[in-house]
């Protein structure tokens, strides 16, 4: 076997790993994938040679080249887009035979879309420290060269984090069947233009995020159960060309009239109410997801 074969190898054991981190960095799956290359591309131009932790230093790879990724975007983007949805990840509610090896690794790459949309409000640096030490327990003294802090000052990036996930992030019930339940009770009474029906779901503070991309002009934010309530019965007719799936792992929903996606919608359930609605209906990112997975 070859230098480049073995290393090729080496590297596809921890593919799956590097998307993951890649993903929570970024919130976009393409992007994570063209992350995911640009380590492989760094690795095969240097090698190995004297590494002794290949999955530590790709993970190390990976998260600078993702921080310089969100370091360009926010430059980039400045004060454009008042509402921003990341790119969720889409799969069958009810998955037809054994999963493949990749369809579970779209399964293992799935982070709420409402922890995404907090993460997007973080600092590069912040996001950075907190993906890598809160949810893949990189020590500090590895982190702080990617960002040029000492490890004290690291932690105290993913500790403000940290207070910014948790006192913004809601925390879903955890009984898939319960959420599934309040979902399905949302899609009827928006098919039936069920004001009330809508109503009884949704937490009396929901917030709906609708992001239809920054040229659109109908991105918006809403607050308040009655407020959504109307917003979703303008868009009922809708209602009959959607279908359930999981997003991001969630019960969720996809609307295709005509068989092209319009909007994928990702719900937070807190204590058997709708807590969290966003919607992505930005054609363009649309047109990024995988959404073949969901064909008859």
């Amino acid at each position: 076997m070859s230098d480049t074969e073995w290393l090729a190898e080496r590297f596809e054991e921890n593919r799956g790993h590097l998307r993951a981190v890649a993903y929570r960095m970024l919130g976009s799956l393409s992007e994570a994938e063209d992350a995911v290359q640009e380590t492989w591309l760094r690795l095969s131009r240097s090698g190995a040679g004297g590494v002794e932790n290949l999955g530590g230093w790709l993970t190390t790879v990976v998260g600078r080249v993702c921080l310089d990724q969100l370091r360009m975007r926010k430059a980039r983007r400045e004060d454009s887009l008042d509402v921003y949805v990341p790119e969720p990840v889409v799969t069958r509610l009810d998955p037809v035979g054994p999963q493949d090896p990749e369809s579970e690794a779209v399964l293992a790459d799935s982070v709420g879309l409402a922890l995404l949309v907090v993460l997007e409000t973080l600092s590069p640096a912040e996001r950075l420290a907190f993906v890598l030490h809160d949810m893949f327990a990189m020590p500090f003294d590895e982190i702080a060269p990617l960002v040029g802090r000492t490890p004290a000052a690291a932690r105290q990036l993913a500790s403000r984090a940290r207070r910014r996930v948790q006192g913004t992030a809601p925390a879903p019930d955890t009984d898939p069947v319960r959420q599934r339940e309040v979902v399905d009770a949302f899609l009827a009474a928006s098919r039936a233009g069920d004001f009330d029906g809508l109503l009884a779901v949704l937490d009396p503070d929901v917030v709906l995020r609708a992001d239809a991309g920054a040229s659109s002009g109908i991105s918006k934010l809403v607050h308040g159960a009655r407020t959504v309530v109307e917003q979703a019965l303008m868009f009922s007719h809708f209602a009959q060309f959607t279908r359930p799936a999981l997003v991001n792992g969630a019960p969720g929903l996809v609307a295709a009239p005509g068989g092209r996606p319009f909007s994928v919608m990702d719900f937070t359930v807190v204590r058997g109410k709708i807590a969290e609605i966003n919607i992505l209906a930005d054609p363009a990112r649309l047109r990024h997801l995988d959404l073949t997975v969901l064909d008859d």
